[in-house]
């Protein structure tokens, strides 16, 4: 393990800790090592850093960096795995909203504007507005570099390009980052914004509000950072399932499900079928129901309040999108 620390404006390199220098440290903050066998093995197969990055909600206090009397590895180790768990869990669901988003906005633009990509490229098929023409210039070009580097390294996207020598935005979507698909959206014209947004039952803010926060949130579910205490600059808006599920508020609005994960799960509600969040839903409060049994020194709501997470949240699953709008007017 090799990390540095800030002083000043100077990095100042941390000597690399054998497993057993690792197994000291924590013993030194106070955090019982129960099998020491063990705990080196975890060790070395997760990474002391990235165990490491789940310690302070475990701590006494932010000034007093200890871990609370009791604190095992094994309960430091269980909050590692939560995270992991419900990552994964979001992750392939927002795999789900990726691929219902990218066959939408292909269907809809293809329909309306053509299936080569001759066609559906052509600046003149999105944003007029002159202020925004340099980033459609640069999305665009984007899109056909993704053609010309990605395109022959997939099977479908090699067999049209070589076979009808055009590739239809169904299948180029296929080697598309969501990203790219979320700026997508964003740089088509106004009608075409609200027909695919209407799909969804949202109005056009909300899903371009959406669209980049789930990008960001695949991204950092990919590369496994953590999740769980993740909060996003941008801020959702309030909802009619704040209302229902009476989030507390205070001189600033609504305090959970704004930025933080529920707000994540608040749009997934929105963008899922039924039966997909429902799957999710159950799936999550497994993996809850796991870290409650496995916590001894602190209470699971301490991790619900950082997710987020009302008490009720699960009610979510009855509030039939139907329902939503006429409840909302």
């Amino acid at each position: 393990m090799v990390d540095a620390r800030v002083v000043g404006e100077i990095m100042v390199d941390k000597n690399f800790k054998t497993l057993d220098e690792q197994v000291e440290i924590y013993k030194k903050k106070g955090l019982i090592i129960n099998d020491e066998k063990y705990t080196k093995h975890v060790l070395l197969r997760e990474n002391y850093f990235f165990i490491n990055g789940y310690r302070h909600v475990f701590y006494n206090s932010r000034d007093n960096k200890t871990f609370i009397k009791g604190t095992t590895f094994e309960e430091l180790y269980s909050l590692f795995l939560f995270d992991r768990n419900i990552r994964n869990i979001i992750f392939k669901n927002i795999l789900v909203i990726e691929n219902n988003m990218k066959s939408i906005i292909s269907y809809q633009l293809s329909k309306k504007y053509g299936y080569r990509e001759s066609d559906y490229l052509r600046p003149r098929n999105f944003t007029q507005d002159a202020s925004r023409q340099r980033q459609v210039n640069d999305l665009l070009q984007k899109m056909k570099r993704q053609i010309r580097i990605n395109g022959p390294q997939h099977s479908a996207t090699e067999h049209y390009s070589q076979g009808y020598g055009y590739i239809p935005l169904w299948i180029l979507v296929k080697v598309l980052s969501f990203g790219i698909v979320s700026e997508l959206y964003s740089i088509l014209k106004d009608g075409d914004k609200k027909e695919i947004a209407d799909i969804y039952g949202l109005d056009v803010d909300e899903l371009s509000t959406y669209l980049p926060l789930l990008a960001n949130y695949r991204n950092l579910c990919a590369h496994e950072d953590i999740l769980y205490d993740n909060k996003t600059q941008i801020y959702i808006g309030d909802t009619i399932y704040h209302k229902l599920l009476d989030v507390p508020k205070d001189d600033n609005g609504y305090k959970y499900g704004k930025n933080d994960l529920f707000a994540l799960i608040i749009i997934m509600k929105q963008m899922l079928s039924h039966e997909e969040f429902k799957l999710m839903v159950i799936e999550l409060e497994n993996r809850f129901n796991t870290l409650d049994y496995n916590l001894n020194t602190i209470k699971l709501e301490k991790i619900m309040q950082k997710m987020g997470f009302v008490l009720n949240w699960k009610k979510l699953v009855d509030i039939e999108r139907s329902d939503d709008r006429n409840e909302e007017a």
